[in-house]
């Protein structure tokens, strides 16, 4: 994928991440439940929990116990990690104008940023 590529090349980590960071960043105080992430996300359950893993051991995550039962845990955004979002969106804004606006017209602009609030609404 193109967009893959333009953040590979500006040195950052895998689009995956990003989304990662903009669903902990969009949360309530900055925190989902793994789940949480996953529905928000095209993220499959497995690699989830692996990319939480790598993303936590490069201080852009952490985990937390989840008070109210004990067994949960919370996956919380931190300072690094909303950073990291905000440097990346930089690399991803131009990238997604450069391979994707660039090519549509401004009626079919519209019909896709139509159909993309519409998915955003039922999720």
């Amino acid at each position: 994928m193109a967009i893959e590529q333009d953040l590979k090349a500006a040195g950052f980590p895998p689009l995956g991440w990003y989304d990662v960071l903009l669903e902990l960043t969009r949360a309530k105080d900055g925190k989902l439940r793994p789940y949480e992430i996953e529905q928000r996300t095209l993220l499959a359950q497995h690699n989830l929990s692996r990319l939480i893993d790598r993303m936590e051991k490069e201080g852009f995550v952490q985990r937390e116990m989840f008070h109210e039962d004990g067994r949960g845990r919370w996956v919380t955004v931190t300072e690094a990690g909303r950073a990291m979002q905000a440097r990346m969106w930089t690399v991803y804004a131009s990238a997604l104008q450069r391979h994707l606006g660039a090519k549509l017209d401004d009626v079919h602009a519209n019909q896709l940023a139509d159909l993309l609030a519409a998915l955003s609404r039922k999720s």
